[in-house]
């Protein structure tokens, strides 16, 4: 091992102890509150020094993080999704947030989201959504062909009356989605529409039995599904590291009675 890889480690080693890693994820919470705090006008006029000179502290400490695990990680750091999305974060903090670029000072929250990183619960939450997406993606496809079915019948039947809900398709996706979401369907949408179709509610209760619950349920499933593969995963990797570490100290133990076997050997073997 070289002086470098040598170093390399010992700066890996120390930025994962807990009480860094810990201490990290005070000092994003930290921050997280002085960006808060900089939406208050009073606020900002009593102390807004003292929170800027704070938040300028700790940017410098997210931008020294950042340098170590670079230096430690070497191009493995490059590979690494959660690494990557660090590093975007705090690289839009220290980009200058005035003239053309002044709509980035609102992004410098972003750097609150580092938190999923250190947070393992938090990034198993967000790692079992991201294996979801693939699946999600048949679900989302069916919930169009069935926004895109009702919203053609629904222009069809209610357009030439109400021209603003339903005079389009594009009005009609837009409406359909509310229904979808029970925002006032009932008394903004439906009643107003069965007072000229009394029929209409049939086609209201098979489009929100269709989307709301079929469809909107379906994409709980695949998520849920998708959690329990990523647990299933887990729990495979655990045990694989369990019985790696029983097996290398069977064999240590076996190398034991062995060396133990040959000293008593030797003992019992005559001198002359």
């Amino acid at each position: 091992m070289t002086a470098i890889s040598s170093l390399q480690q010992k700066v890996d080693d120390f930025m994962h102890q807990h009480w860094v890693q810990h201490s990290i994820v005070v000092l994003i919470i930290v921050n997280a509150i002085l960006l808060g705090m900089e939406t208050d006008a009073e606020i900002m006029d009593r102390f807004g020094d003292e929170i800027g000179l704070f938040d300028h502290g700790l940017l410098v400490i997210f931008v020294i993080e950042t340098c170590l695990m670079i230096f430690a990680k070497g191009k493995k750091y490059w590979t690494d999704p959660w690494c990557l999305f660090d590093f975007i974060v705090i690289a839009i903090a220290v980009m200058p947030s005035s003239g053309d670029l002044y709509l980035l000072r609102p992004m410098r929250i972003l750097r609150v989201l580092r938190l999923i990183n250190r947070v393992e619960s938090m990034k198993r939450v967000v790692s079992g959504l991201v294996s979801s997406l693939s699946s999600l993606g048949s679900v989302v496809g069916l919930l169009l062909i069935v926004f895109y079915v009702f919203a053609v019948i629904s222009t069809n039947l209610f357009g030439a009356v109400f021209p603003d809900l339903f005079g389009s398709l594009g009005h009609s996706f837009f409406t359909l989605f509310q229904v979808m979401t029970l925002e006032s369907w009932s008394d903004g949408i439906a009643r107003p529409i069965m007072e000229k179709f009394p029929y209409a509610w049939v086609f209201f209760v098979i489009f929100i039995l269709i989307a709301t619950f079929v469809v909107v349920n379906l994409f709980i499933a695949v998520i849920v599904d998708s959690f329990a593969s990523l647990k299933d995963d887990t729990t495979e990797e655990d045990r694989s590291d369990v019985m790696l570490v029983k097996r290398t100290e069977f064999q240590a133990l076996q190398q034991e009675l062995m060396e133990m076997k040959d000293m008593i050997a030797q003992l019992h073997r005559p001198t002359f």
